[in-house]
């Protein structure tokens, strides 16, 4: 009975074990090891012990209990019951078995699931030998960038330490900045105070000196009205009185011209004015400037422009786009500026243009050109916010004027020579003194300032809204507005100064009476039009008549009596014409365009 009861608990703990261990195990490996299981049990029941000897050594403590139990049970059976004894223990036996076979069964799924363990104990273990071996590569890393971190603290450290010494530098080298800054203006300030103190000695010297001459002239000149004085008009031909009073005449005034004062008075009017006239010129202006800048060359005069018909040479005068041409005084020299940022230099000889120089200096293009009476100076305008200064003989800028904010489109000589009229696209016009090189007033304009002419003490300017502004040079103030036809490209004064020129955008040239504004005329032509913001129109020496190029590479010329269109010359410029000149002797005409050509012509 105690058996039966052991082995019933045995079954019972056996069976709770299979249950708790079949809940962990998965179900496809239940159903497959039950199919073998039961195949087994029917294909193999003679060779079950084979297994149970097998299985022999794990449950050997089982077995040898049973043993004993067995042989107890025998002892205890008394010999009038050995049957029933007999197949008790049968039947006990067969218990066994099964309890054995069970058992049996019960190791083979614990065979199997250790080795389910121990795979998944081998894959976590190499699963784990990876991660150590990862570890060892992030240790390694990790202390590569601590070595890495210390020696880029290391260098900041010293990096902070350099950069405070060029600190503490720069406070003390600002310091001795302002300090010498300081210094700088109080010695501007002596500077200009000095030069403020050398001018007014040197102009009432001079004042001093005139007032001397004049004073020894006035002394002489009543000597002189208190002398007879006899004129000698011998004729080189017999005259007569009924020779022609023309040419008589004509003679008086060559014998006039030869020699001062031989046919009038010492005494007379024209005399005293002229050379009132005289000292006044002498004074005039800056008691600073140099005697070759007092000095007028004389200037040819034009006794009839030639209307051109033929182009006598054409060359690429520049690298790049051409924005400006000029004469000189001497019709000999002409000076060519363009998007290239230099001015170039050409002798007009024989009906060719021969290179002579090149001036440089200026950072961006030229915008115009201005020779001075002299022909010794050429001012020019730049994109660069600038008017330069040349003398002929230094192609290094003589004088470097800047205070514009934009570009300056225009940049002409003043009627006095020591001063200089500058317009820009800030929309201002500056009044520019030479000597000091400082610009001396500027004038606010409501637009944008194309172009611009001087006369006698009159600036007279063109501007991109449509209006001719004539201002008062000495008090800097509009005198007068005058309207145009439109967008102000250029503009040209007539060699008597009575006539004013406009180009405007569209595609007129207007023609405007100085002395009676009302007075308009517009020159039109079927093919003409404007090229650019920044075509340059001109008047003929004589005044006779206008020249300008068109944007479909040809010169116009008409006649301003007429109002005619007097010549057409095409066929030499492949892009837009931007400006022409016109030489003083009236031979020749100079048209230049965007694709850097230069043609000159003539009526020979």
């Amino acid at each position: 009975m105690n058996v039966e009861s052991k082995a019933a608990g045995l079954r019972t703990k056996d069976s709770n074990q299979q249950r708790n261990q079949t809940r962990k195990t998965e179900d496809i490996w239940k159903r497959h090891i039950t199919r073998q299981l039961q195949q087994r049990d029917r294909a193999q029941h003679v060779m079950f012990q084979d297994v149970i000897r097998l299985c022999r050594y794990p449950d050997s403590r089982l077995l040898e209990k049973s043993s004993m139990t067995s042989g107890i049970l025998a002892a205890r059976l008394p010999s009038a019951g050995c049957r029933d004894s007999m197949s008790s223990l049968l039947s006990q036996s067969n218990e066994l078995k099964k309890t054995t076979g069970e058992l049996a069964y019960q190791i083979v799924e614990l065979q199997h699931e250790s080795k389910i363990k121990q795979c998944v104990l081998e894959e976590q273990q190499a699963r784990m030998m990876e991660g150590k071996r990862r570890l060892a590569v992030v240790v390694a890393d990790q202390q590569d960038l601590q070595a890495r971190i210390a020696l880029v603290q290391e260098g900041n450290r010293v990096l902070k330490r350099e950069y405070d010494a060029l600190l503490e530098r720069h406070r003390g080298m600002e310091q001795t900045f302002r300090d010498e800054k300081v210094r700088g203006s109080q010695h501007l300030e002596e500077i200009i105070y000095c030069k403020q103190q050398a001018a007014a000695r040197m102009n009432s010297r001079n004042e001093r000196r005139s007032r001397a001459r004049e004073a020894n002239l006035q002394k002489d000149l009543q000597t002189a009205a208190r002398t007879d004085v006899s004129v000698d008009i011998s004729l080189s031909a017999p005259s007569s009185r009924s020779a022609s009073p023309k040419n008589e005449t004509r003679e008086l005034t060559e014998r006039r011209h030869a020699r001062l004062f031989r046919s009038a008075s010492a005494t007379s009017p024209r005399i005293l004015t002229s050379i009132k006239e005289l000292f006044e010129r002498k004074r005039r202006g800056n008691s600073f400037c140099s005697v070759e800048e007092d000095l007028y060359s004389p200037v040819g005069i034009c006794v009839a422009a030639r209307v051109p018909a033929r182009a006598l040479h054409v060359l690429d005068a520049h690298e790049q786009g051409i924005n400006a041409v000029k004469f000189s005084s001497s019709s000999d020299l002409l000076a060519t500026g363009g998007t290239d940022r230099v001015i170039k230099l050409w002798d007009v000889k024989a009906g060719m243009l021969t290179y002579r120089g090149t001036l440089d200096g200026s950072t961006e293009g030229i915008t115009s050109i201005e020779f001075d009476p002299t022909g010794m100076r050429i001012l020019a305008a730049s994109y660069d916010k600038s008017a330069l200064l040349w003398r002929l003989d230094d192609s290094v800028p003589k004088l470097t004027l800047t205070g514009h904010s934009r570009k300056v489109t225009a940049a002409r000589f003043n009627s006095s020579l020591r001063q200089v009229v500058t317009g820009s696209a800030d929309r201002t016009v500056r009044l520019w003194d030479l000597q000091r090189a400082a610009c001396v007033q500027v004038v606010e304009v409501a637009s944008y300032c194309s172009d611009l002419v001087c006369s006698e003490n009159c600036i007279i300017t063109g501007h991109y809204d449509s209006k001719i502004r004539l201002w008062d040079a000495r008090v800097t103030s509009c005198m007068q507005e005058l309207p145009a036809q439109g967008k102000v490209t250029s503009l040209d004064i007539s060699p008597d100064h009575r006539q004013l020129l406009s180009c405007c955008r569209d595609d007129c040239l207007q023609l405007v009476d100085l002395r009676r504004s009302n007075t308009r005329i517009c020159f039109r032509a079927e093919g003409f039009k404007c090229g650019s913001d920044s075509t340059k129109a001109v008047f003929s020496p004589d005044g006779n008549f206008l020249a300008v190029g068109s944007a479909d590479g040809a010169v116009y010329v008409w006649n301003v009596a007429s109002g005619n269109l007097e010549s057409r010359l095409p066929d030499q410029h492949s892009s837009s014409i931007s400006a022409v000149a016109w030489s003083l002797s009236g031979e020749y005409v100079v048209s230049v365009d965007k694709s850097r050509r230069a043609v000159l012509w003539s009526d020979m």
